[in-house]
């Protein structure tokens, strides 16, 4: 039997028979299988590159290793397949890739079946090519019967069933009903081989969202024409005051107020970390912070910077950063002029009615018709009754969980981009 064809045989036998198995390079033991050259199977050593009998998927059945072995899985893919067996798939896929094994590795949904086969818990593999004589089968030479099998039985000669103990046992090949065969071939054509993380999500339908973005290119551009001085007011922009759009050469940015009080989740503390960088620090803990880089009083007007993104109808991707100021008081507000309310499109509520005693509209229902309301709160607090009334939407703040500030911080900018622009289009900044 050429050596080739032995490699997975050897294996079997030594699976099955718990004989040590080692690594070798330049003759030396290797310290891990990643470094060999090659896989000492006692009594012999092959190169870990030697082709075995299992066919890759989509391989044809009457391919053959010695004149196609990239048909084939290697031995060192067959061996580590074994080897983690009883890995979960992202371990497996780590120990494949420390290996080179990315092209030519046995799929995690194959390697249930290969395993069995290695450790005799099935006799013949639908994926092993057959060694010429074996008459198709791919049980190893010498390997015993299995219990309650009567394969033995059927296929035994007359006269070895009469007692004639001369007679050698012939197998039967096996041959597949044509229907199951048509079947089989259905359902390995929609099938997809599991390779990693980012291949596994990868379709094979293309997907074309041009005509979405031509379709949104015309609106946006009405939009953004009904912003300049002189332009009609159209169904999808109000009409703005003259004056506004006089101002808006003069960089009106938006303003963001929020809550003076200490127990807000939001302060002046952690507001700009939180809406500038997605990541949000107790209010105690900022304050501490800053405290010890020797910043003992915040400051009464911050200017938060937003990245922002945006695609034109040939392809080409610009980005800019928008500027926002948050104040947390009204004297803090004044600070921009007489018409600064125009400016503001959303204020942070506690849920305390005392906040909005100085405001210009002091009651709820009143200012959150002037401008968008956020109320946040931590995922494990109870609805809040004094909002239900009050046109503000709830956001929720996971008290443990760092990594959902981003979802929570993208949710907050578009509910204000969508409010801002049907109510203050004058105000979107653009890149």
């Amino acid at each position: 039997m050429n050596m080739t064809y032995k490699s997975e045989i050897s294996l079997r036998r030594v699976i099955q028979s718990g004989t040590p198995i080692s690594y070798k390079m330049n003759g030396e033991t290797a310290p891990s299988l990643a470094s060999a050259t090659h896989i000492d199977i006692p009594p012999h050593s092959f190169p870990k590159s030697t082709p075995t009998r299992f066919l890759r998927p989509g391989a044809s059945q009457s391919s053959h290793p010695t004149s196609n072995p990239d048909d084939f899985f290697s031995l060192d893919a067959v061996y580590l397949a074994w080897l983690l067996k009883d890995a979960p798939g992202a371990e497996y896929m780590k120990a494949v890739r420390e290996n080179g094994l990315m092209v030519g590795f046995v799929s995690v949904t194959e390697r249930k079946g290969l395993v069995e086969w290695l450790e005799g818990k099935k006799v013949e593999h639908e994926r092993i090519v057959p060694l010429a004589g074996e008459g198709g089968s791919t049980t190893p030479p010498g390997s015993p019967p299995h219990a309650g099998s009567s394969t033995t039985a059927r296929t035994l000669p007359r006269s070895a069933l009469s007692g004639d103990t001369g007679a050698t046992p012939v197998k039967r090949r096996y041959v597949a009903d044509p229907q199951d065969v048509e079947v089989v071939k259905k359902i390995k054509a929609s099938e997809i081989e599991l390779r990693d993380r980012n291949t596994v999500l990868r379709g094979i339908k293309p997907n074309n969202f041009a005509s979405v973005r031509d379709m949104f290119a015309e609106k946006l551009k009405k939009l953004k024409e009904s912003g300049k001085p002189g332009a009609p007011a159209t169904a999808a922009a109000p009409a703005v005051d003259p004056k506004l759009q006089a101002r808006k050469a003069r960089n009106m940015y938006p303003i963001i107020m929020i809550s003076s009080s200490p127990t807000a989740l939001i302060t002046m503390h952690n507001v700009k970390r939180f809406l500038q960088e997605a990541v949000f620090e107790p209010s105690a803990e900022a304050r501490a912070r800053a405290t010890a880089e020797g910043n003992t009083k915040p400051e009464d007007l911050l200017a938060i910077y937003r990245t922002l993104t945006h695609i034109s109808p040939s392809g080409k991707q610009t980005t800019s950063q928008a500027r926002y100021f948050v104040v947390d008081s009204v004297e803090a507000l004044s600070k921009f002029g007489n018409d600064a309310w125009d400016r503001v499109v959303c204020v942070m509520t506690t849920g305390q009615a005392w906040q909005f005693r100085p405001y210009k509209w002091n009651d709820p229902r009143q200012l959150f018709h002037h401008v968008k309301g956020i109320y946040f709160s931590w995922t494990n607090d109870p609805p809040n009754p004094k909002i239900k009334d009050w046109n503000v939407t709830e956001l929720k703040i996971d008290p443990h969980r760092r990594h959902v500030d981003k979802s929570v911080v993208a949710h907050f900018w578009k509910t204000l981009d969508t409010w801002t622009l049907a109510n203050k289009p004058w105000l979107i900044q653009n890149p």
